[in-house]
């Protein structure tokens, strides 16, 4: 399906679950397409909700931006669009990119109206070694790939703690195959004009804008990091939970930066129960939690 975002870029999505069911709208992370949530997606099809996976502007079948912006203002005006184009308020599921972009959207627009937001791996305190590792990921394959294989192992590379993939058609969704034969990452180059770690210089998220927009933020949070993760150290998540008192956090095993994709069922588990128990929220006691997955040690994807 087609949202219109910020100056008339078409923003494509898939949906999951009846649409008269409630909303939960997921949002990757920079250099991803929907399709990284499409296991969550059903679940929470499943469990009873619509979920709508959402291609951010210049990533998988989203418009590319004519004047290549991607900066944090264009983002949260997409954003802001989608959200008041929904039926009913949505629940918000951000990873990395996606997450910081909710932050910023409803802590700065009151007029936005939620149920909850879950924040995954991210805050305004990113460490930069792994957000430069991460864009030196992304920038050392603009040349593409000659076959799927160096695309899986590129991945491997990346990120040696999840198995490498059986079906390397799985990874067609989040590719382009040019005319020469070689596959690309399905994003515009453009979008890394924008992307920069966090530095005292400046980044594409401010660290003081967000700091404030986390302040102003009435909704239930969940924050979930991975235990491993070289981009959110608990440290940062320590911040974000001095900044909104009233969330919780969850340490998921057995997980980096890609929290979804490392450890699924168990991260959507995480989702599930905190939709589920979201009344309770106010309660002094249960406000935050310091919940550790210790599951099974399947791989999954």
């Amino acid at each position: 399906m087609r949202f219109t975002g910020s100056d008339g870029l078409n923003l494509w999505a898939s949906r999951h679950g009846e649409d008269t069911a409630p909303p939960v709208l997921l949002l990757h992370g920079g250099g991803q397409t929907r399709h990284a949530w499409s296991d969550t997606a059903i679940a929470l099809a499943d469990a009873g909700y619509c979920a709508f996976s959402l291609d951010a502007r210049g990533h998988g079948e989203s418009d590319w931006s004519r004047e290549g912006d991607y900066s944090a203002r264009a983002l949260a005006a997409d954003l802001s669009a989608v959200i008041r184009s929904l039926p009913a308020r949505p629940v918000i599921v951000g990873a990395s990119m996606g997450g910081l972009t909710a932050l910023l959207t409803l802590g700065e627009d009151a007029s936005l109206d939620c149920e909850a937001l879950v924040l995954v791996d991210v805050a305004p305190r990113l460490e930069p070694r792994g957000v430069r590792r991460i864009i030196e990921f992304m920038r050392h394959h603009q040349d593409g790939f000659e076959t799927l294989e160096q695309v899986r192992d590129a991945i491997t590379a990346y990120n040696p703690r999840r198995p490498p993939s059986k079906d390397l058609s799985g990874l067609r969704k989040n590719l382009r195959q040019h005319s020469n034969g070689r596959f690309y990452w399905h994003w515009d180059p453009a979008f890394l004009n924008h992307a920069n770690a966090p530095t005292k210089a400046g980044s594409m998220f401010d660290r003081a804008r967000l700091e404030l927009a986390a302040r102003q933020l009435d909704v239930p949070v969940l924050l979930i990091r991975g235990y491993y993760s070289d981009v959110l150290s608990d440290r940062g998540a320590t911040e974000l939970l001095t900044l909104i008192p009233e969330a919780r956090y969850v340490v998921l095993e057995q997980a980096g930066h890609m929290v979804a994709g490392d450890r699924n069922s168990v991260f959507t588990e995480a989702v599930l129960q905190f939709l589920k128990e979201r009344p309770a929220a106010t309660e002094p006691e249960s406000c935050r939690t310091a919940a550790t997955e210790q599951h099974h040690e399947t791989p999954l994807s």
